[in-house]
């Protein structure tokens, strides 16, 4: 998810008090971002909606906690997947959630979704992020400068997470993303795979449903986390299972992804198999995608109180 922020002053202020101390280049990030808050505070911005203006309400944490870049991958063409350690003990998120990302030297502020569990921040103090190439600042930042050691700023919000309790009713879970809407929805598909391991080690008493991920894209190439995602339903057969669907393929399908793979939208037909009164439906993507979803769903009778949604513009 890739967004533009703006914020209040006194929230920035309030959360800069609690930070360690840092060092120069970390000065240099809240300095930045105080310098940007008083800007945009006092002018009203000509520029269309961002991320902060469009999340104004939703939840968000006081800490803004400093990370380093530690790992770097090309997840796609399009897409790098970042790691990034983070030495903040008060740092936590839901599987689901965003951070707003500052970086230096730029006042525009990125807004992305984990892609990772909060299993492995808290095992190993590591989360990580998939980030598509666009013109938007950070994320070019991040495809042209970012580079290991590199330092940025985090701070998490959003309520569009999974995050079950012991006492909660099992309930089946069905994952349905578009394009790079995956990242959120994958984090919360690891965060089951953590659920189901730890019941089978310690007797975990949150007990998980099945779940279901429909991931549409143009081609089989802009499918991220494929063969994780499939390493994943190998693992746990029956419990999780997915479905891709490409829109727009025009070359050869590999083999180990054909019996996954349907060519053409998701279709109602598609759903109604997993409806039932104790589903849960996460749906991130294109804007006209999850309206269209949405409305399916409550054509084939899911009540919208088992409807989560977030959009990525």
């Amino acid at each position: 998810m890739i967004y533009t922020t703006t914020f209040g002053l006194p929230i920035l202020m309030k959360s800069a008090r609690r930070i360690l101390p840092c060092c120069s280049s970390y000065l240099c990030l809240r300095l930045t971002a105080i310098r940007y808050c008083v800007i945009n505070g006092t002018m009203k911005s000509r520029r269309k909606s961002d991320h902060l203006e469009r999340t104004a309400n939703d939840f968000r944490h006081e800490i803004i906690s400093k990370a380093k870049v530690c790992g770097i991958i090309n997840e796609s063409e399009t897409v790098k997947r970042l790691r990034l350690a983070v030495t903040d003990k008060e740092f936590t998120f839901k599987a689901g959630q965003w951070v707003d990302f500052f970086i230096p030297g730029t006042s525009v502020v990125g807004g992305f979704s984990m892609c990772s569990s909060p299993g492995m921040l808290e095992e190993e103090g590591i989360l990580e992020l998939a980030v598509k190439h666009t013109t938007h600042p950070p994320a070019h930042w991040i495809h042209t400068q970012c580079a290991l050691n590199s330092e940025v700023a985090l701070r998490v919000g959003g309520n569009f997470f999974y995050d079950p309790r012991p006492k909660d009713i099992p309930a089946n879970v069905v994952l349905i993303a578009g394009g790079v809407g995956i990242n959120p929805l994958f984090s919360i598909l690891l965060h089951i795979v953590d659920l189901h391991r730890t019941k089978e080690k310690k007797g975990n008493d949150c007990k998980v449903g099945t779940t279901k991920l429909f991931y549409c894209a143009k081609n089989a190439h802009e499918l991220l986390f494929r063969k994780e995602i499939l390493a994943l339903t190998n693992a746990f057969p029956g419990k999780i299972t997915c479905s891709f669907h490409v829109t727009k393929q025009n070359s050869p399908i590999c083999e180990k992804l054909l019996p996954y793979i349907k060519e053409g939208r998701l279709s109602g037909s598609d759903l109604e198999k997993c409806i039932s009164k104790n589903t849960l439906w996460y749906i991130c993507g294109p804007p006209p995608m999850i309206e269209s979803i949405s409305k399916l769903l409550e054509n084939l009778g899911v009540i919208q109180s088992n409807i989560f949604f977030e959009k990525w513009w």
